[in-house]
């Protein structure tokens, strides 16, 4: 209705055959005259000023042209995008990880850059600023945090998608859960982020490196009590 450049006092004396006619050529779902009748009885209610209609129009107009400019952009962006992952090895896997989509793969290699210009996946940890460190003073000894000495933004990436994963992605969901409730030395559910954040890069520099499709169940293996109930399912 926003292209119809029209105040509320002006939707009101539309008929709802000319507003129907409107909506059919802007949106691709039915719409139920029921909802143009709200829309008209909401407008003939409508209290606003009704002098200098014209210069706010015009501006209405400004407005609607400078959207359609940015979405336009967007797209093109999105387009670049899309393009230079294609040209990226290991894209396609990296994809194939419930729970990591487009957006957050872009974001990495924004962060990140060329995989081949790291030899170990420490150097991408440590460049999110999500190395340990032990804060101590004189004998006294304090907690282990991580530095965040390194991107911001990657960093804030990372977490993002890791509590992602925690909800959809089953092998980070269970290894949530034991770093979370193991007997020993049980994390904080920050820490666990923390740990699956470093888990994530390791995953996908190797990917990136070796371009290899990833397996959750193999990550599960990993995990020490679903390891040995693993063995005991095939002993048996």
């Amino acid at each position: 209705f926003l292209k119809l450049y029209a105040l509320p006092h002006e939707i009101a004396e539309f008929t709802e055959d000319e507003l129907l006619a409107h909506l059919r050529k802007s949106v691709s779902r039915s719409v139920e005259l029921s909802k143009i009748r709200e829309l008209q009885q909401a407008a003939s209610k409508s209290i606003g000023l009704r002098q200098g209609a014209e210069m706010a129009r015009l501006e209405l107009k400004t407005i609607l042209a400078k959207y359609e400019l940015i979405q336009l952009q967007f797209e093109e962006l999105d387009a670049k995008i899309d393009g230079l992952l294609d040209e990226v090895p290991g894209v396609p896997q990296m994809l194939a990880i419930k729970g990591v989509g487009r957006d957050t793969i872009a974001g990495f290699f924004a962060e990140v850059g060329d995989l081949s210009d790291y030899s170990h996946p420490r150097q991408i940890i440590k460049l999110a600023g999500l190395s340990l460190k032990e804060n101590t003073s004189g004998k006294h000894k304090g907690k282990t945090t991580i530095t965040k000495r390194g991107r911001k933004k990657l960093r804030a990436l990372l977490f993002r998608v890791c509590m992602i994963l925690v909800a959809k992605n089953t092998a980070f969901k269970a290894l949530h859960a034991y770093y979370t409730q193991r007997p020993d030395n049980p994390l904080k559910k920050m820490q666990s982020l923390i740990a699956l954040c470093n888990k994530l890069i390791r995953i996908l520099f190797s990917i990136g490196k070796k371009q290899f499709s990833f397996d959750e169940e193999k990550m599960l293996r990993d995990i020490p009590h679903l390891a040995v109930t693993k063995k005991v399912e095939m002993a048996a």
